[in-house]
């Protein structure tokens, strides 16, 4: 272990098949040790590419809160949540169905509502109004987890040299998207061939992922798909493609999937950190120079985003950035 992980692990991280999860105190971002929080973070950010998060505000009632919503949700007759079903990638909201991939041959059971949730007043009235909780939950919950964002955001944007504020000013006016997912169990002669999700990067600078205790999220760890295991009242934090862009591909987006199993059902809750469609991302031009040329050029979010469409229709998910890279990389 690297001097920095013996200190993470004295900060309580937990062992892998093949390495080491940092957990991070986010308390300790509001002390006197938060330079060392803060270099630490960036330490996951760069060898790990994501890092578990405790501390972090959220009360055990609404984590609960939003995790029993989603379930109940999925729950719901058909019909109901059919209601949400659409073709038409510029829905504010849309329900993703499990479905078989021809080109890899496996089903990817996931099912997933994924909708907007930031600014409230713009998007509330979508949401379903069943179950009744929904609304009052997801409200509660989007609102603490922006404030762990911008604590993060900062934090990151300080791990890389920038100002505390650089990545908050690239997401001025940004949205905010969640996705309750809901895995179902699958019968034991299907595990072979099924998947809850396929291995990718996600579209974001970063996500906060919540899970509950039933395993199957698998990242890739020094060439190796292993588990992260569930640890009580923490989130999991890992880095976007944006976020590889902009730290000029010194945190690079994490690989990372998630196996179904036959004796459980499994929800989760993922919560995207995305600009606003004008927004220019590129390199930070602190983070340029002779030595480290820009590997990307500067593109629009709109542009990405219609890159990452593009790609997920040619089975090309892994290469979505490739477009982008600057001739002289």
């Amino acid at each position: 272990m690297l001097a920095i992980e013996s200190q993470l692990a004295a900060s309580g991280g937990t062992e892998i098949s093949d390495g080491f999860i940092p957990l991070i105190d986010m308390k300790e971002l509001q002390g006197p040790h938060r330079s060392e929080i803060v270099r630490q973070i960036g330490h996951a950010c760069q060898h790990y590419s994501f890092f578990l998060v405790k501390n972090h505000g959220i009360s055990e009632t609404n984590m609960n809160n939003i995790l029993g919503t989603t379930r109940e949700f999925f729950k719901l007759p058909e019909p109901e949540k059919m209601k949400f079903c659409t073709n038409d990638p510029n829905k504010s909201i849309k329900l993703f169905m499990g479905f078989k991939d021809e080109i890899q041959n496996v089903f990817i059971s996931r099912e997933a509502l994924r909708f907007s949730t930031y600014p409230f007043e713009d998007c509330v009235n979508e949401w379903p109004a069943n179950p009744p909780s929904l609304r009052k939950d997801v409200m509660e919950y989007c609102t603490s987890v922006k404030r762990m964002e911008l604590a993060l955001l900062e934090a990151i944007s300080e791990s890389l040299g920038l100002e505390k504020d650089y990545l908050a000013k690239i997401l001025c006016n940004h949205g905010q998207k969640i996705s309750m997912n809901y895995y179902p169990v699958c019968q034991e002669q299907d595990l072979g061939f099924t998947r809850g999700v396929r291995p990718h990067t996600d579209p974001t600078i970063i996500t906060i992922l919540l899970q509950e205790n039933v395993p199957g999220f698998k990242v890739l760890n020094n060439g190796k798909w292993v588990d992260v295991d569930h640890i009580p009242n923490t989130f999991v934090i890992h880095v976007g493609d944006l976020l590889q862009v902009i730290s000029n591909y010194r945190y690079k987006s994490l690989h990372h999937q998630v196996y179904v199993n036959c004796e459980k059902q499994r929800v989760s809750v993922a919560s995207y950190c995305y600009p606003s469609p004008d927004t220019t991302i590129g390199a930070a031009m602190e983070l340029i120079d002779d030595e480290h040329p820009a590997i990307y050029r500067n593109f629009t979010y709109a542009e990405y985003y219609e890159e990452m469409w593009r790609a997920v229709v040619q089975h090309a998910t892994d290469k979505r950035l490739d477009t982008f890279k600057s001739s002289v990389a």
